[in-house]
């Protein structure tokens, strides 16, 4: 009965250990944005440029919003989670434009 009841702890533990890291490592991307997306930021503050969604070609966009990790990785053009960054205001007037990610 010992032994079971050591292997049930062994393997409870190794699950365990398993899952704390798997949580650790997401935590870390999310504290620590890839350099691109500062980037990007960065550019936007000193620039006033806005993010504008849906008017994308393949592979040029400037970023993402949870799709892919960033800069030029869009596999659709017109993609409504991928922006391009324009002057702020230019994006209301080019069709199918928008502001927010859909």
């Amino acid at each position: 009965m010992n032994r079971r009841l050591f292997a049930a702890s062994t393997l409870t533990a190794a699950i365990g250990l398993t899952l704390a890291m798997q949580g650790s490592s997401v935590q870390a991307q999310v504290k620590d944005p890839p350099q691109g997306v500062k980037d990007n930021t960065a550019k936007m503050a000193k620039d006033k440029l806005e993010k504008c969604y849906g008017i994308n070609a393949a592979a040029k966009n400037d970023c993402a919003e949870g799709a892919h990790s960033c800069a030029g990785q869009a596999t659709q053009a017109r993609d409504t989670k991928s922006f391009v960054l324009l002057p702020a205001g230019d994006c209301a007037k080019i069709q199918g434009g928008k502001t927010t990610a859909t």
